[in-house]
Order: C-alpha cells, then sequence, then structure tokens
C-alpha cells in the first residue's frame, strides 16, 4: 500500500491528536520470524533515529530505502539487529514520514523496542489509527478504508476479490459517478431558481425524469449485490443434524478430509457441537456437527441436543440426514419435519442427505416412508464412508448458499457492507422523492433538496460526507497497528 502516489487531499474532520506522532506493533501478537513496529508522524525519522544506529542516520535516509543496524537505548545498549524502512510524506501509507522498525520476532524485543519509540517521544496509535489517517490526509476514501480491514479478514477467495477490488478503488469509482450525476443535475436546477423570476429554464422536466430513473435503477443495481456480497464476506452457516449414528461425524470428516470428529457405532457420541471452516467454490462455509436429536434422559445428551437445536435456529443451510440402511420411525419423522420448517419458515434452506448408500439400495428399499419426509426437498445421497456422492453435495450447497441471488460480472463492484446497503437505500429513497416532486411539477427548490439528501448518503460511504462518530465507530473495528 506504500506506492500510492497522489497528492493529498486533506478531509473536513479532524482528528484528534492528528499532529501526534504515533507507534504501534504492526504484526501479529507471537514469535516469528520478524515482528514490525510503525511510526508515523512529524516525529516519526527524529524518533526512530534516537534508536537506530547505522551507516546513515536515519533523517538521512531517502524515500522508500532501507538500511540495516542496530536498535539501542537510552543508555546505548543494544536491543536487537534491526531494518529500518523509511516512506516520506505524502508519498507513504499514511501521508506522513514513516519509518517502520524490522526486529526479530520475539515478543519481548517487539514490546521492548515499541516501549523505547514512545519514550522517545511516540504515542502509542489508537486502533485503525495508521489507516484513518491514510483517509484524513487523502491518500485513500472511506470505502477503500473499510476495505484494509475486510482485506485483512477475508477468509475466502470471493471475500479476498470483493475486499481488493474495493481497495483498489472500483466502489468508489462508481458511487463518485453516479454523485457527479446528481451534483451536475443539483447545480442546472438551483442555477435555474436563481432566475426563475426572469422565466429561464435551463433543463427540460423529462431530461430530468429520464436522468433519476436512471440513477435510481444504477443504485437499486449495486444494492441487489448486497445478498451475494454478504455471502461473500461473512461466509455461510450450515448444521449437520439428524438422528444419532446417522452419519453426520462421518460426513463432516469427509468433507474437511480429516478426522475431526469422534465416530463410532455407539449411539450420542457427539455431545458438544463440533466447529469447522471448508471452502468450496470460493465460499467459506462453517459446518457445525451436532448432537443427534432424540429424546433421552442422559442429562450431558440432553444439554447436546439443546445446543444442537439452538445452532438449527441460525444456521443458513440444514443439512438433515437419514440412514438409509434402517427404517425411519415415527419420532424421527416428526422430528426432521419439525426441524425442516422451522428452518424453512425462517428463510434459510434445508436438504436431505441420504446417507450409506454404499451399503443400502436406495432406490428400492424404504420409498415410501423416504417420500414422506423428503418431500419437496432437494436431496443427494452420498456415503459419507466412500465419498460417493459428495461433489454433488458440494455442488447444492454452493447452489443453496447464492440462491440464484444477481452476482456481478467479473470486474463488476459487489456490496458487501451493510454500511454502504444502507446509505445506498437512503439515497435512492431520496431520490425516488425527487422524481416523485418532479413528475407532481413542483418547484425545483423541493427538487434540489431531496437530490442534496440522495447526495450526502451516498457521500457517505466514499467520505465526503462524514462525522467525527462515524469514523471513530467505522476504525475502532480495525487491529491497533494498522
Amino acid at each position: 500500500f506504500q506506492s500510492f502516489s497522489s497528492l493529498p487531499v486533506r478531509r473536513s474532520v479532524s482528528l484528534a491528536h492528528e499532529s501526534d506522532t504515533i507507534a504501534a506493533i504492526a504484526t501479529p501478537e507471537g514469535e516469528g520470524g520478524i515482528s514490525v513496529i510503525r511510526i508515523s508522524g512529524e516525529q516519526a525519522t527524529r524518533i526512530a533515529g534516537r534508536g537506530f544506529r547505522g551507516t546513515v542516520a536515519v533523517d538521512k535516509m531517502s524515500s522508500h530505502t532501507a538500511h540495516y543496524g542496530r536498535f539501542v537505548d537510552e543508555q546505548g545498549e543494544i536491543i536487537d539487529n534491526v531494518v529500518a524502512l523509511v516512506f516520506r510524506g505524502p508519498n507513504s501509507y499514511t501521508g506522513e514520514d514513516t519509518v517502520e522498525l524490522s526486529c526479530h520476532g520475539g515478543r519481548y524485543l517487539t514490546k521492548k523496542i515499541l516501549e523505547l519509540t514512545l519514550r522517545f517521544g511516540a504515542r502509542a496509535a489508537q486502533a485503525g489509527e495508521f489507516t484513518k489517517r491514510a483517509f484524513l490526509n487523502g491518500r485513500i476514501d472511506l470505502a477503500q478504508a473499510e476495505a484494509v480491514a475486510d482485506l485483512i479478514h477475508a477468509r475466502s477467495e470471493r471475500a479476498h476479490q470483493s475486499s481488493l477490488m474495493q481497495l483498489n478503488g472500483a466502489l468508489s469509482a462508481e458511487i463518485t459517478d453516479v454523485r457527479d450525476q446528481l451534483i451536475e443535475s443539483i447545480g442546472t436546477l438551483e442555477l435555474e431558481l436563481d432566475f426563475a423570476e426572469d422565466g429561464y429554464e435551463f433543463t427540460e422536466r423529462s431530461k430530468v425524469v429520464g436522468q433519476l430513473t436512471a440513477t435510481i435503477s444504477r443504485i437499486k443495481d449495486l444494492m441487489s449485490t448486497y445478498s451475494v456480497g454478504r455471502v461473500y464476506r461473512d461466509g455461510v452457516k450450515v448444521a449437520l443434524a439428524g438422528a444419532p449414528n446417522v452419519g453426520k461425524s462421518s460426513l463432516l470428516n469427509a468433507l474437511l478430509k480429516e478426522d475431526r470428529a469422534i465416530v463410532t457405532d455407539v449411539p450420542g457420541t457427539t455431545r458438544d457441537i463440533i466447529e469447522e471452516s471448508i471452502q468450496l467454490g470460493g465460499l467459506l462455509f462453517d459446518l457445525s456437527d451436532t448432537a443427534g436429536i432424540r429424546e433421552t434422559t442422559d442429562p450431558v445428551e440432553q444439554e447436546g441436543v439443546r445446543r444442537a437445536e439452538e445452532r438449527l435456529s441460525c444456521c443458513d443451510i440444514l443439512v438433515l440426514m437419514l440412514d438409509t440402511t434402517r427404517p425411519i420411525g415415527g419420532e424421527e419423522k416428526k422430528a426432521l419435519s419439525r426441524l425442516a420448517g422451522a428452518v424453512e419458515a425462517r428463510g434459510a434452506s434445508c436438504v436431505f442427505a441420504l446417507n450409506k448408500t454404499d451399503i443400502a439400495d436406495t432406490e428400492k428399499k424404504q420409498t415410501p416412508e423416504l417420500g414422506q419426509v423428503v418431500s419437496d426437498h432437494e436431496i443427494v445421497r452420498i456415503s459419507a464412508r466412500t465419498h460417493q456422492g459428495l461433489d454433488g453435495l458440494k455442488d447444492l450447497l454452493i447452489r443453496k448458499a447464492l440462491r440464484g441471488m444477481p452476482t456481478r460480472a467479473e470486474g463488476g463492484v459487489t456490496i458487501t457492507s451493510a454500511r454502504h446497503y444502507s446509505a445506498l437505500d437512503r439515497a435512492a429513497k431520496s431520490l425516488v422523492l425527487a422524481l416523485e416532486t418532479v413528475e407532481s411539477g413542483k418547484s425545483g427548490e423541493f427538487v434540489a433538496m431531496d437530490l442534496r439528501a440522495g447526495l450526502d448518503a451516498l457521500g457517505e460511504i466514499i467520505g465526503a460526507t462524514s462525522t467525527e462518530d462515524m469514523l471513530n465507530s467505522i476504525f475502532s473495528r480495525f487491529c491497533i497497528g494498522k
């Protein structure tokens, strides 16, 4: 991210203590090959220079150069061998002078060097403060700043791709284009108001209607991607459920390709929820293997069943499993129907996995019983032991996760943030009001007022309109050091 080269544009929202020089550990806590301590602000080179000893003094180093040396304390005692990497503002991540000190990745060493930078005059950075300064200094806009956090936390291919596109400005460019159109329309309407008494009209009402209709459609098109964008970002919660010994744990192990869950012939082996994640089709699926659903007097198993039903109440996809080698009892039928109905009543998906097909002919056995239970549901025949049918189950999970939701063409923008969706929704509603005002023949003053409300809502996405409270809320979710 250090390669941004445009000159900074200062934002109107101020940052408390923004003239301070800040420092923080920029790498994860723990032991590793290296750790990085980041320092940013007017005094960054002076503060780093108080501890760095090398062939070139830090304040004499050219921008974007790395120098090997040692870092010492106030008494000159060597703490570690380090590499000092200097970025001169405005061509740095934050837009300020920045120094990154790379040391050996030990907890004590890293914290010791950070403590020294604080003693030498830096202030401990707040969560997300480096990225907040990048925004305030015009290095990135607010949508790009949020994409930094999303990129760091991305756990799947599609989450990574959508975050990277947003970081590279795809969403910002689209929002800016829509705002430019609105600004032009507002300018024309307000100019017309200035000459209203002279009878001048600078734009035809039909043209305004056409422009607003196209803009509303464009915003709603963006909004329609949120359903799939949320899946990209947050992943899909999948619960494996059914009676004891139907093969839930075996299926979990088969999907993970490892022996994660204990598998035995004893009913009720799984007492607690076992959670693991896999990627399918670039999407993240959070799998939960739950306790077998049945009536039991065992207090431990009862708690397992309670937790299982609690997990089913918040899953996105419920996979109900059946053992095709044995008859389906009346209590099992009732339980499966109840679970399927409860999940589908809240808009989630339910599929049936008919297991153990390697030792049972499901086409010939128990057809009446199966039909009563799985009617009107999609089914897939599998063998968790031999992995037969697993590819079909994976394809079904991907299809159910996306549920026919519209996806953008390659290179298109996908909305992944609830905050962005809310702002788009408010913008669309304001523009609909403006359109109704135009069509009713009211004064352009009322139209311009609604257009400005829509403009401000869109501005919240990229930070063109923002408040200190809003920025604090956004950046507080960042890690310290970013």
